[in-house]
């Protein structure tokens, strides 16, 4: 490594030696074997398994469940017979209400035993019948709606009277003003007619609150469904905002690494003293309030001690502590830029060649596509397996009296399951009323039975798969960053195909190592997901189970941290250069790097802050044009207050946590590019260091720049 600074390297000792010079290294070996074969048979298992699993979803799933409503028949709403009626129009609210009637509370609140029809609009009126309207020989078309009444009914050829229309449920008694909310006719109490109307027997203010009932009684029921299913109602619904900020995340990211591409090294400077201008103006700012507070006398011992913390910035005493700490982190950053600046130059140097080396191979830019391809593989069958899943089950009938108070109709309590395409209705007789309505969906297969485990293989699956996915494109773009690096006349001996040929290496020989280190990554990943659901179960109230699942859960986020940065990066590209199985590689990288470890903190950081503020870029500019576009499609249809589920999820919350999880993995694989880019070159740098010494028989590969940097020449051969 030339002239070693003093205290710059440890005993080499414990680190083992450094790198020999072998003159048949010409960078990624081609003479290598499959690894890892064992977990590579054990991937393809898995995935044998997922599609399975997939194809039994697809077999019992039905997501017309989470797109349509259901009438009392059981058909949907929207499509085949029923296409152009969108809306289900619930007869009569006042029948949902538990309290009331007996067969709502026999159906446990699951459906209202109320006849429900589609129409093609919600009602936007009051209307009661008459009384005039009941007298015998009025004809049903002049006293009832068609729009509103059982298509099957015919008001001007029918034989029944107003009477036995109304008391078989055919045609509503009255309608109220209402607006479509999860595509049903829910009351619209903003209406101020709404305090004026009445029913027959009954108050204003009476016939509102049990409007009110039945109302909250049906979101009950929708509340009661899977969450799974109610997640994936708002995914039908903004779909298209998904996929428009998932393509922002895409464009941001090429974006930004064509910017690094032209001012990478401008903009390092830019960060860095960006960061040390921040900390300037917080000095700045300490120190005003604390001369302001001086002045004024306001110290800590006229407030004394209280819990309101917010009290304590009105003292002096806080701006000075403040004050000195930012003081004392500047003074140690000014240091650390003074000290430390000629290894802040190489890393600069080695983000430059980084770009260099991607002008050179411009394929790489856009191998991040397959990238993108792959996860958008894997989320794309996780959703629709996950929805499938989640509406797998065959729906199940209730016998039912559309008019409860009607006492031919008292055994009729709603328990007796039934086929609405074989119901007999005069098997119920004298009840007029008797019907089939639809009541909920069958749990009770073996295979809903397990839908929950089957749902963990899918989040296996998704995890497993996108950790793959990202390790590929590691691999691949190590092994071609190499040989772009190992070149010795660049670009004339670059290989031609260095990234196809990086691609074909990895798939015939690694395939099984990049599936065992994401098979790590993705346990720690599920323990912290279940870690963190349980701290958050656990929050209140506070106790002693509570406080070591939390501390748990922080030494898992450090192993899952941990496992990311051994998982990728240096094992990765050591992989694509020499070939070793998942079990070899950390320990020769490692010891190179521990021997080098204070270039390795320089340039991980400064790598780190620039990919850093690209990240939050993206993810921040997708989440919020498709957070303010969904927002905007959301508030054409808003819920009444009196409506609205107290825990509904149709409020865009699942669809903008896809799209910022989604913008994530998006820039991590493009920016995955320039990561392993610095990353392969920074470890091929310090092998060329330690292998080659600028002597005719060992030049060095680096650069001219940094050759420059570190007073490094490659010494010609004598001309005789």
């Amino acid at each position: 490594m030339g002239r070693k600074d003093k205290g710059e390297q440890p005993d080499p000792a414990p680190y083992g030696e450094q790198c020999k010079y072998d003159p048949s290294f010409r960078g990624p070996i081609r003479q290598r074997s499959c690894t890892d074969i064992i977990c590579c048979i054990l991937f393809v298992v898995f995935l044998a398994g997922y599609i399975v699993v997939g194809i039994l979803a697809w077999l019992y799933g039905d997501p017309r469940q989470v797109i349509y409503p259901r009438n009392s028949t059981g058909s949907y709403c929207g499509i085949g017979g029923n296409r152009g009626k969108p809306y289900v129009l619930y007869f009569d609210l006042l029948q949902c209400v538990t309290s009331l009637n007996i067969l709502a509370t026999a159906m446990n609140g699951l459906q209202c035993p109320t006849t429900q029809i589609c129409v093609a609009s919600c009602p936007d009126a009051f209307w009661v019948v008459p009384p005039m309207g009941l007298l015998p020989g009025t004809k049903p078309a002049d006293v009832l709606n068609q729009a509103w009444c059982e298509p099957s009914l015919n008001l001007s050829l029918t034989t029944l009277t107003v009477s036995q229309i109304l008391s078989r449920e055919l045609c509503p008694r009255y309608t109220i003003a209402t607006t479509p909310i999860f595509n049903r006719c829910f009351p619209d109490f903003n209406t101020p007619a709404m305090d004026n109307f009445s029913l027959p027997n009954r108050t204003p203010n009476e016939t509102k609150q049990l409007i009110s009932s039945g109302a909250q009684q049906i979101v009950k029921s929708l509340n009661a469904k899977d969450i799974g299913t109610k997640i994936f109602e708002d995914f039908a619904g903004s779909w298209s905002w998904i996929l428009i900020g998932l393509l922002i995340a895409m464009v941001l990211s090429l974006l930004f690494l064509l910017l690094l591409r032209l001012v990478a090294g401008v903009l390092v400077w830019v960060l860095i003293l960006g960061v040390l201008a921040v900390g300037a103006y917080g000095i700045y700012h300490c120190w005003r309030e604390y001369s302001a507070l001086r002045t004024a006398g306001a110290t800590i011992s006229n407030i004394g001690f209280t819990t309101n913390l917010s009290v304590y910035s009105s003292v002096q005493e806080t701006w000075l502590a403040a004050l000195i700490i930012l003081a004392v982190v500047e003074g140690v950053l000014l240091l650390l830029l003074i000290f430390l600046r000629k290894r802040i130059l190489i890393a600069i140097a080695l983000i430059q060649e980084s770009s260099r080396a991607i002008g050179y191979m411009m394929s790489t830019l856009f191998y991040p596509l397959v990238t993108f391809l792959l996860l958008l593989i894997c989320v794309a069958y996780w959703a629709m397996t996950a929805l499938y899943l989640a509406t797998s089950g065959t729906p199940l009938y209730r016998v039912t009296s559309s008019n409860s108070s009607d006492p031919r109709c008292s055994g009729i309590l709603g328990n007796d399951t039934c086929n609405p395409m074989t119901f007999n209705a005069s098997r119920y007789l004298p009840c007029p009323a008797a019907g089939c309505t639809f009541h909920t969906y069958d749990a009770e297969g073996l295979f809903q039975r397990n839908l929950f485990n089957l749902q963990i293989y899918n989040a296996l699956g998704l995890l497993w798969g996108a950790n793959f996915a990202l390790a590929l494109g590691q691999c691949v773009l190590a092994g071609a960053f190499a040989a772009y690096y190992w070149a010795r006349d660049k670009p004339r001996d670059i290989p031609p195909c260095a990234l196809g040929g990086a691609l074909l290496r990895t798939l015939r020989y690694h395939t099984g190592s990049l599936a065992f280190g994401a098979l790590i990554l993705t346990i720690v990943q599920l323990i912290r997901i279940l870690l963190e659901y349980l701290d958050h179960k656990l929050k209140e109230p506070r106790t002693p189970s509570h406080a070591v699942c939390s501390a748990v859960s922080n030494a898992a986020s450090g192993a899952w941290r941990n496992s990311s940065n051994s998982s990728t990066g240096t094992p990765t590209s050591m992989i694509a250069i020499y070939g070793k199985n998942s079990a070899r590689p950390p320990r020769t990288p490692s010891q190179l790097l521990m021997r080098n470890i204070i270039r390795v903190v320089v340039l991980d950081k400064v790598t780190d802050l620039l990919l850093f503020f690209g990240k939050l870029l993206v993810v921040r500019g997708a989440s919020g044009s498709s957070g303010s576009s969904s927002s905007r499609a959301g508030s054409r249809s808003p819920t009444p207050s009196s409506a609205r589920p107290p825990s509904s999820t149709t409020t865009g919350c699942p669809s903008w946590y896809t799209v910022v999880v989604g913008a994530y993995l998006i820039a991590q694989g493009f920016f995955s590019v320039y990561s392993m880019c610095v990353d392969t070159l920074f470890l091929c740098f310090l092998e060329d260091l330690e292998r080659n010494d600028g002597s005719v028989e060992k030049q060095y590969y680096m650069s001219s720049s940094l050759m420059k940097l570190l007073n490094k020449k490659n010494k010609k051969a004598e001309t005789k």
